[in-house]
C-alpha cells in the first residue's frame, strides 16, 4: 500500500478523529442511529458518501474539511507548538513573579486576619458593654 493511498484512506481518518475525541466506536453508532459494527465497517472503508460524511463530522463535531485534511502530523505538529525543544523542556512562558503573588497573597491574608480579629475585639466590648448596663 502506498503512502499516498494511507493518507487518503477516509476511514482511518475518521478512526482516528474519534478516537482523538475519546469516544468509542458504540457512541459514534448512536450519535448516527446505527449499530458499533456499522462504525467498525465505516472506519475501514477507504471513501464514503459525502452525504454520509456530513453526518460523521457532525456527529464527531468537526467539519468535513477537517476529516477529508486531517494527518497524524499536523496534530503532532500542533501540539508539538507547546513546547520548547530547545531546552528539552516545556515552554512555561510565565507573564508574573510567582513570588511576588504569593507575597500578594500573603498580605492579604495578612489584612483579612487582622481584620477578623478587630471584629472579635469589637464583639468583646460591645458584650462587656451589655453586662456592664445590666
Amino acid at each position: 500500500m502506498s503512502a499516498l493511498t494511507k493518507s487518503n484512506h477516509i476511514g482511518r481518518k475518521i478512526s482516528r478523529i474519534r478516537e482523538l475525541r475519546d469516544m468509542k466506536q458504540e457512541a459514534l453508532a448512536q450519535a448516527l442511529g446505527t449499530n458499533q459494527q456499522a462504525i467498525s465497517i465505516l472506519e475501514n472503508s477507504e471513501t464514503i458518501e459525502d452525504e454520509k460524511l456530513k453526518d460523521i463530522a457532525k456527529a464527531l463535531g468537526v467539519s468535513v474539511e477537517a476529516i477529508k485534511n486531517f494527518s497524524e502530523e499536523s496534530v503532532f505538529n500542533y501540539f508539538n507548538t507547546f513546547t520548547d525543544h530547545s531546552a528539552g523542556t516545556f515552554n512555561n512562558n510565565c507573564t508574573f513573579n510567582p513570588l511576588d503573588k504569593l507575597m500578594e497573597s500573603v498580605e492579604e491574608n495578612k489584612k483579612l486576619y487582622e481584620r477578623l480579629i478587630q471584629a472579635e475585639k469589637d464583639k468583646v466590648e460591645f458584650l462587656e458593654k451589655i453586662l456592664k448596663d445590666k
